[in-house]
Formats: structure tokens, C-alpha cells, sequence
């Protein structure tokens, strides 16, 4: 992928943690201090570039950058939008939208014909509880470790007291279960007969990249079916081919009512998520569009990069490039965490290109951060699950990125386990 180099930015000497100290908050100062005080000026492909002229091999962004940074179709895209329209009136129609929608229909599920688009993944997920909603399903079940984002109903589904405590009381009616736990979610569905709706990943990302067995989103399914519940299948992070194939419910081949779609649709450029639906689960929203609204939803600035994502995925093979390229992560992850396993590394597990790593005490999570850092390399931590660190390389990942990513780990660990044990 060839990535044309951006202008430099004009020099600037203030202090950006000092700003972030008084402007944005205090915690995320101190986090900024701890990981070097660097601010990332810029970036392309696989690297992120800081201020102080070191570069960085990004494997973390929380599942955003599938096609890398600044994907040379996305960023033209973009910018022949912002040339000629880039924002909407929301008065007339808008044809980038419509074309933006056609082209992710053409890869949901069948029948996923009708898609709204929204600004982030935490939206797609207030879109799905309202469109639920207003059909009646008015009780939610989640999944323990679940992860569905923030904001006030989505936070409500996201099982983790440690965000919602601040915030209570959310949303009333909302039922925890255990995730690859049929018998369970069966017992709460059977109390709420033709009200509830049900939230689910295909695999737990911030829940430290936990994989169910096969055959469960299938039973889920049937259980929805069966009790007269909505089916939402939150793929915000598992979609858009970031598992190997477009979707995490491909691989057992099941359609949900609702799936919602986010990160990777953006192209890594502008922030864009969606969900899409059935006809029969999207026809409140279909016969009133101003029952859910937002100005910026739907810019054709935001559809001009998703449009640009879907078809330079289909022109690249992208899906089938991270199923391979995730194959050969996972394998070579594996092979230099097996000297730690049982003693610092508890497992190595991954799908495609979502990969965690789980350690047997939390510090090693902060430690091993720290250490890839210092040696040029992002990933991330886990939300619901702080013992995991979670890899998500782009899907253009080349053998020498990954070569040094190998070696990086491996320095990383080396490190991380003598610190531990002294």
C-alpha cells in the first residue's frame, strides 16, 4: 500500500500534557506521563509517528485500523467529499448515504437490507435498545464481560461495575448471563416471553477476546426464535472482516435481526458506525424517519469513507487477507509465549486478526504495555478483562513489521517475566 507522506505540522513547543492537564483531565495526563509523554503527530500504513521523531508498529487501536492508517482510496475519498459536499442539510436527500448503505448490505447477513448510520459504535448500540423498544421488547439481556459502549442504554448492556456504578440507575430491566451459556440465557428468556431483546458479540473483545464454542450463536438464535425475542448481534469490533471473515456470525451462518457495525467501517479516516436490520426489525424506523435522529449522522463525509472502506475491501481481498495474516499472528504469538505458559502466560487465543493474550496476574498486563512501548510497538489492554492483552494488527501487516513484532514480544516478555518474578 503506498501512502503519499502528509505536510509536516507547524511547529509547536507547548506542552501537550500540561494541556491535557488543564483542559481534558487529569487521568489522562498522568497516563500520557507514564507512557513516555509522546503525542502521535501522524501516521500511515501499520506506523504511528510522535512528536519527539520515534515511530511506532501499530497493533492495538481498538480494532479501528483494518486497513491500516490513512488507506490511500479512503483518504481520497474523503477529501473529493470534502471538496464538493460534507456535510448534508438533511433536507433533501443524500446519494453518498445511499450508496454507502447499498454497498454494506451487499455483505451483511441476508436480509440486513436496511442500515442507519450513526458516529460511533456506542450509537449503533442506543439505535438497536430504541428499535427494540418500539416494538415492545423493553427488557434487555447482555452477557456478562459483554462490551457494547458508554453512553447511558449502551452502558446498561456493557457488564462491568466498574463503569456503570458512577452512573446508576441506567436503563431498568437489564438481565446478565453468562456468555456461551445457552441454558442461562434460556432460563432469563423464559421469564420475559416476547419482551426481550438480546445483545451479543460473536467474540468478546474488550472481555479478553473470549471465543465461544461452536454452535453457540446458532443456539442463540434458535432461543430467540423460540421465546419471541430481538437478536442484536454487536460486531462493532468483530465485523467488517477483522475475525477472517465479514462477519463473526458467518461462520455459523446465522442472521440475526439486528448487527451493528463500526470501527473498521470508518477505513481508519473518519469515525462512522451502523446497524443494520431486517425489514421486519427495522420497520419502526423505516414507516418514521424522525423518530431517531442525529444531525451529523449519516454525513456524507463519514459515508464517503465507509463507501471507500467496503469497496476497497472487496478490491484488496482484505477478508481473506486477515484470516491468513491471522493465522500466521496467532501462530507465531503462540510460539513465543509457550516458554511463559503456566508460569507468567495462562493462554494465547484468537480469531483472525483479534488475538489476546492472558496473563496470570494484572500487573503483567501494565508491565508488558510498558515494555512494548519502550520498544515501538502499540497494543491494548482489555475493558472487562484486565489480565488479557489484546492484539489488533491492520490487515496490512508486512513480513518485516511482523518480524519485529515477533522479536519485540519476545524482548517484551523476557523482560516482564524477570520483573515479576524479582
Amino acid at each position: 500500500m503506498t501512502m503519499s507522506p502528509p505536510s509536516a505540522p507547524p511547529a509547536d513547543t507547548t506542552d501537550v500534557v500540561a494541556l491535557y492537564q488543564k483542559h481534558i483531565g487529569t487521568g489522562r495526563a498522568v497516563m500520557g506521563r507514564v507512557m513516555g509523554g509522546m503525542a502521535e503527530v501522524r501516521s500511515e500504513g501499520v506506523w504511528i509517528h510522535a512528536d519527539d521523531g520515534r515511530r511506532f508498529l501499530d497493533f492495538g487501536g481498538y480494532g479501528v485500523f483494518l486497513l491500516g492508517h490513512r488507506h490511500p482510496a479512503v483518504v481520497e475519498a474523503v477529501h473529493r467529499q470534502i471538496d464538493t459536499h460534507p456535510l448534508a442539510s438533511r433536507v433533501f436527500l443524500e446519494p453518498v448515504a445511499a450508496r454507502a448503505a447499498q454497498a454494506l448490505a451487499a455483505h451483511t447477513p441476508p436480509g440486513l437490507d436496511y442500515v442507519h448510520f450513526v458516529n460511533s459504535g456506542a450509537e449503533a448500540t442506543e439505535a438497536a435498545l430504541k428499535l427494540a423498544r418500539a416494538q415492545g421488547r423493553t427488557s434487555v439481556i447482555t452477557t456478562r464481560r459483554g462490551f457494547h459502549g458508554k453512553t447511558l442504554g449502551a452502558l446498561s448492556a456493557t457488564a462491568n461495575a466498574t463503569y456503570q456504578t458512577p452512573f446508576r440507575p441506567l436503563l431498568p430491566d437489564v438481565t446478565q448471563v453468562g456468555y456461551d451459556d445457552p441454558a442461562d440465557l434460556e432460563q432469563a428468556l423464559s421469564a420475559r416471553r416476547d419482551r426481550a431483546c438480546v445483545i451479543v458479540e460473536p467474540v468478546q473483545g474488550e472481555g479478553g477476546v473470549r471465543i465461544p464454542r461452536p454452535g453457540y450463536l446458532r443456539q442463540v438464535r434458535a432461543l430467540c426464535r423460540t421465546y419471541g425475542a430481538l437478536m442484536v448481534v454487536d460486531e462493532i469490533q468483530t465485523g467488517m472482516g477483522r475475525l477472517g471473515t465479514w462477519w463473526g456470525v458467518d461462520a455459523e451462518d446465522v442472521r440475526p435481526d439486528v448487527l451493528l457495525a463500526g470501527k473498521g467501517l470508518s477505513g481508519g479516516v473518519v469515525p462512522i458506525a451502523a446497524m443494520a436490520a431486517t425489514e421486519e426489525a427495522y420497520a419502526p424506523f423505516s414507516r418514521d424517519p424522525y423518530l431517531h435522529t442525529s444531525t451529523f449522522g449519516a454525513s456524507p463525509i463519514a459515508c464517503a469513507a465507509a463507501l471507500a472502506t467496503v469497496r476497497a475491501m472487496e478490491e484488496e481481498d482484505t477478508v481473506a487477507r486477515a484470516a491468513v495474516l491471522g493465522a500466521r499472528i496467532l501462530e507465531a504469538v503462540r510460539a513465543v509465549c509457550a516458554p511463559y505458559e503456566g508460569g507468567l502466560v495462562r493462554e494465547v487465543r484468537g480469531r483472525g486478526l483479534l488475538i489476546g493474550i492472558e496473563f496470570a496476574e494484572e500487573q503483567a498486563v501494565g508491565e508488558m504495555l510498558l515494555e512494548l512501548i519502550a520498544r515501538g510497538v502499540l497494543v491494548n489492554h482489555s475493558l472487562n478483562s484486565t489480565r488479557v492483552l489484546r492484539l489488533t494488527p491492520p490487515a496490512v501487516v508486512e513480513d518485516g513489521a511482523l518480524d519485529l513484532f515477533r522479536t519485540t514480544l519476545a524482548e517484551a516478555l523476557h523482560r516482564t517475566a524477570g520483573r515479576m518474578a524479582g
